[in-house]
């Protein structure tokens, strides 16, 4: 199936250089003088990159046969992280490369979103909020509620968020995966 420029919307799936990507931004513009065209920003899903080209008004692109599934993370063997789709019990495994940030975030049982492609996984979005447990961090300070400035934590993930000072090791954490935020005790 192919898309017309009039078409483009941010989340499209695309094929662009034999790779989907995904449209982060479309800015349509219309010059003075001549034609209106697309100014397009994509990601590609395989490498992670993002790319800006432009397209004539009424130019159009072959739409990338991708599905996004909702599936269990299961496990990691250090090599490969590996799902499960709880409808049919199929499990998929991702490399590091294809995992990305999502490693930061992902705690065995947890529901994500991976993208397939061609029936192969290529990327892992976590879920927007996630409870991961404080495993380091400085003693917190009695009384001191402000929450000004905050103090660095390292999660059970290895990854590091600043949280309130009167949070301490073993306190579970609610952290926005998108922003690698803070977001309230758990």
């Amino acid at each position: 199936m192919n898309y017309n420029t009039s078409q483009f919307k941010n989340g499209l799936k695309l094929i662009l250089d034999g790779n989907p990507c995904s449209i982060v931004n479309n800015e349509i513009v219309k010059p003075g003088k001549g034609q209106a065209f697309n100014r397009v920003k994509f990601k590609d899903l395989i490498t992670g990159k993002t790319l800006e080209k432009t397209y004539k008004s009424g130019e159009s692109l072959e739409g990338a046969d991708v599905m996004e599934l909702e599936m269990q993370y299961l496990y990691s063997d250090g090599e490969k992280w590996h799902f499960m789709e709880p409808e049919s019990f199929e499990q998929y495994d991702l490399s590091e490369e294809s995992m990305g940030s999502a490693v930061d975030y992902l705690v065995e049982q947890d529901i994500c979103t991976v993208t397939l492609w061609n029936n192969n996984p290529i990327t892992v979005v976590p879920p927007i909020q996630v409870i991961l447990e404080v495993i380091d961090t400085d003693p917190g300070l009695k009384g001191d509620t402000a929450g000004t400035g905050g103090k660095p934590a390292t999660l059970n993930t290895g990854v590091v968020v600043q949280v309130p000072l009167f949070v301490g090791i073993g306190d579970k954490v609610k952290v926005d995966t998108r922003t690698n935020e803070y977001s309230g005790r758990a």
